[in-house]
């Protein structure tokens, strides 16, 4: 039996895999490699703060993922495909590492997320996904 979502080394045990899944991956791995070029030692900090404050309301997050997104798909215009395959990567991950409340929890929270920032990024242009 797996553990649950305990600890912020659980929360980076997790990001840090799902990360090297997404940087692997052929559908959004360039996304992150050569269109945004992330710079990891400044990006993986800022989501363990993210995903803690998520599971554990801990307030250590301030940051505005929408508008960085929206700047991205200006940039780069992400899909349905692209938003799929992240919560496909998240939530294998997730499963691989951990089981119970807080897991749960983090697979509904990534799903809620990207199905928010897909309809207000990818179908924004849509005045009837803009009531939100």
């Amino acid at each position: 039996m797996k553990k649950d979502i305990e600890t912020r080394a659980d929360i980076e045990l997790l990001v840090r895999r799902f990360y090297d899944k997404v940087v692997a991956d052929p559908v959004i791995g360039h996304i992150f490699t050569e269109v945004v070029r992330v710079n990891w030692e400044k990006h993986l900090p800022v989501m363990f703060d993210f995903w803690e404050n998520t599971l554990f309301f801990t307030g250590g997050y301030s940051g505005n993922p929408m508008q960085m997104h929206k700047g991205l798909h200006r940039r780069f215009p992400l899909t349905q495909e692209h938003f799929e395959r992240w919560i496909s990567l998240f939530t294998s991950t997730v499963d691989e590492l951990f089981e119970g409340e807080k897991t749960e929890l983090a697979k509904q929270r990534a799903l809620s997320i990207a199905t928010i920032m897909q309809i207000k990024i990818v179908h924004g242009n849509n005045p009837l996904h803009d009531a939100g």
